[in-house]
């Protein structure tokens, strides 16, 4: 940098809106992203900017708006399961690219199974400006209490019955239950088995309903149902039970891709075909359900999409926007050769 550069004033948000013949205020107002300004006037500026090299002091203009520019994405689960599990990092890079256009920061917080008051404490302590809650149990109550004091979006049906605004982005888990429990029945199969999902977090209840209601509707009564943990450890071992036991089945609905990937390979170290002996679907289409033996028929839900929808509904809701509580997310059927 030259004697003259450096004793060039440095540029400022008065110098910009003199030099594009408009308002501070609407200078402000392009470099915040506002929408609220006309072409020209937009175009002026920043050729303005380009010129003066200005460069917006962010840290400032958070402060004053007593903002932190960050957003946090909190997964109430151990590490471990959160790296086995495709569907979190598909919400992530979905959340991620959709911040990548704004001024917010992703942080993650995985929540201490040791501390877990340590996430709320952190969330609490004015370092960010909102949080993307997934994977949501019922126990999770100091997330409903944070619901008043900071803008949330949970991605899937929180189990909290007490908070007056709640923000979810989630499929109808019911429908895509009973549907892929259809297709079972649809085979003529008459003997249903349910590997369910927790029954402390909104999916695992809702997908239990939906597997009861098809099988109520087409007149049978589901022989087995029991629950795991949406990993293919839980559909591993549940399975192996259920031959143990001797329970009688010629469909499986498995709650998980992940379950559904553990309950076939108990399937096939029992010697029981797929699907010539036992039909079975699932919900997810990710790593899992594509590399079983054999592939799985599922309903194939977007948790990139659905990543993405929950950024920008937080964002719209830290600035003051009016958003729906419910955004409900389409679903794929996927036929594959499970069923």
């Amino acid at each position: 940098m030259s004697m003259e550069e450096a004793r060039k004033p440095q540029a400022t948000l008065e110098l910009v809106a003199e030099r594009a013949g408009v308002s501070r205020a609407t200078v402000s107002r392009v470099v915040n992203g506002s929408d609220r300004v006309k072409a020209g006037a937009k175009k002026a500026v920043e050729q303005a900017i380009r010129e003066l090299n200005y460069v917006p002091n962010r840290a400032a203009r958070s402060l004053a708006q007593g903002r932190s520019n960050s957003i946090a994405l909190v997964v109430p689960e151990n590490t471990a399961k959160f790296f086995a599990d495709p569907y979190f990092a598909k919400v992530v890079q979905g959340a991620a690219r959709y911040l990548a256009g704004t001024e917010f920061m992703l942080t993650l917080l995985l929540s201490t199974e040791s501390d877990p008051a340590k996430t709320t404490r952190y969330l609490q302590g004015g370092n960010v400006d909102g949080a993307l809650v997934l994977s949501h149990h019922a126990d999770d109550q100091s997330y409903a209490d944070l619901g008043a004091l900071l803008p949330m979006v949970y991605g899937g049906r929180t189990m909290s019955t007490d908070q007056n605004e709640i923000y979810v982005v989630d499929i109808d888990n019911i429908a895509a239950a009973r549907q892929a429990t259809e297709l079972i029945i649809d085979r003529g199969r008459s003997k249903l088995a349910m590997i369910a999902g927790p029954q402390d977090m909104g999916a695992g209840l809702d997908r239990l309903i939906g597997f009861q209601r098809a099988v109520h509707d087409a007149g049978l009564e589901p022989v087995a149902i029991e629950a795991g943990d949406f990993t293919p450890a839980s559909g591993h071992r549940i399975m192996q039970q259920m031959i143990k036991n001797n329970v009688e089945f010629d469909g499986l609905f498995a709650a998980s891709a992940q379950m559904g990937f553990g309950a076939l390979q108990a399937l096939a170290e029992a010697g029981i075909s797929v699907p010539e002996q036992v039909s079975v679907t699932t919900v997810d289409d990710d790593s899992f359900a594509r590399s079983s033996t054999p592939p799985l028929t599922t309903i194939a839900q977007f948790p990139e999409r659905q990543g993405e929808i929950m950024a920008e509904l937080l964002i719209k809701r830290i600035h003051g926007e009016q958003v729906p509580e419910w955004s409900i997310m389409d679903t794929k059927l996927v036929l594959r050769d499970s069923h």
